[in-house]
């Protein structure tokens, strides 16, 4: 497995233009970075590109928005109304104000998961650190909304379950529950993107040209699956933590 792995020109770059004047700046603080020409590991260099360039292109696309859309403004509608409606579909029409969240994490794992297909580039998301924490950015709102929507002890007061008698049985397997979430969610995003980004290393280093093509199609097709998994389960969240209302 390390003998696949390689050092990315980007991150080199990145490492050089960044990593060692920060590394500096820290030694004069008196901390001493072990190793700054790698001060930014891979995964978090590919992360920072990958938002910066969605900002950047989003944000430009989103420039000039007219009453008539050209075609570049349908692409924009057409994936804000892809999520609107998996939110509706899901939540109720008041899912629509999760968009900005559950819209920026989904558009971030897609291009994220398909990133690592670019010559020279790796998948954030074929890192356990990046899933982990996608994982736990939808853990910890969907617990923040649940709390908005009915109170902290409304809420809190589900994972007791409809019976008093029955809520020490009940809390710890509700506490399990709800924590096993970012486990499965993390560990499922990170074991699919590594897979396929190991398959596709292993069959071009044995057959560089043509033979990748066809893993590299199943891998954008894959990779746009996990991507909507994801994104629809962290809506599924958001969904029991608001609706527990009619329950108690």
């Amino acid at each position: 497995m390390e003998a696949l792995e390689h050092s990315l020109f980007v991150v080199d770059l990145f490492n050089r233009a960044v990593g060692r004047p920060l590394a500096g700046l820290l030694l004069r603080l008196g901390i001493e970075v072990k190793d700054p020409a790698h001060f930014f590991p891979d995964y978090m260099v590919m992360s920072l590109l990958l938002l910066g360039g969605l900002t950047l292109t989003l944000g430009l696309s989103a420039r000039g928005l007219k009453l008539v859309p050209g075609r570049r403004q349908n692409i924009l509608e057409m994936i804000v109304q892809a999520f609107e409606g998996l939110l509706t579909d899901i939540i109720g029409p008041e899912g629509k104000k999760y968009l900005p969240v559950i819209g920026s994490l989904g558009l971030f794992i897609l291009f994220g998961n398909l990133l690592g297909l670019v010559p020279g580039m790796m998948s954030p998301t074929s890192k356990l650190n990046v899933t982990l924490g996608c994982a736990l950015c939808v853990f910890v709102y969907y617990h923040w909304q649940g709390m908005k929507a009915q109170g902290v002890f409304k809420y809190l007061k589900h994972f007791m379950g409809p019976i008093p008698l029955l809520a020490p049985l009940l809390i710890p397997i509700e506490v399990i529950s709800h924590f096993s979430r970012p486990i499965s969610l993390s560990i499922r995003l990170f074991g699919n993107i590594f897979a396929e980004e190991l398959l596709i290393v292993i069959i071009a280093s044995i057959i560089p040209v043509l033979l990748p093509l066809p893993f590299m199609a199943v891998a954008i097709f894959t990779g746009s699956i996990q991507a909507f998994v994801f994104v629809l389960l962290a809506c599924i969240y958001i969904a029991g933590a608001v609706a527990h209302e009619e329950d108690h």
